[in-house]
């Protein structure tokens, strides 16, 4: 599987972005999918997940009724869609994706594929 992670950008607080990762595979509706996301000096953290099913979804805390994970399964594609960008959502962001299920789907070392990061940075 290849990722394509897009759509970062330079920002102000407050704005909006969507994120998108386009996926090679056939089997990709299959696949658990992810965005974590990575600041400077700072280890690669969790921000959201969907299940193989496409049923349920996860999401960190400090982005939980801001940021929205979303899938088309017609597009090979996931979104995350970041609504009330803060500064501290500054980071490089990555999609993830690992076949069938995963034991801890907040844990990046459950996922054995990575797209190539995107830059997000909100300014102040």
């Amino acid at each position: 599987v290849q990722l394509q992670a897009s759509g970062g950008g330079l920002v102000q607080a407050g704005d909006s972005l969507r994120l998108s990762c386009a996926a090679s595979g056939r089997t990709f509706s299959s696949y658990t999918m992810a965005w974590f996301r990575q600041a400077p000096g700072k280890e690669r953290a969790f921000v959201a997940a969907f299940t193989r099913s496409g049923v349920n979804t996860y999401y960190a805390d400090s982005v939980k009724g801001r940021f929205t994970i979303s899938r088309d399964n017609s597009k090979n594609t996931v979104y995350l869609q970041m609504n009330s960008l803060k500064p501290e959502d500054t980071a490089i962001y990555y999609c993830a994706s690992n076949p069938g299920s995963v034991r801890n789907i907040r844990s990046r070392y459950d996922y054995g594929y990575w797209g190539q990061g995107t830059q997000v940075t909100v300014s102040s």
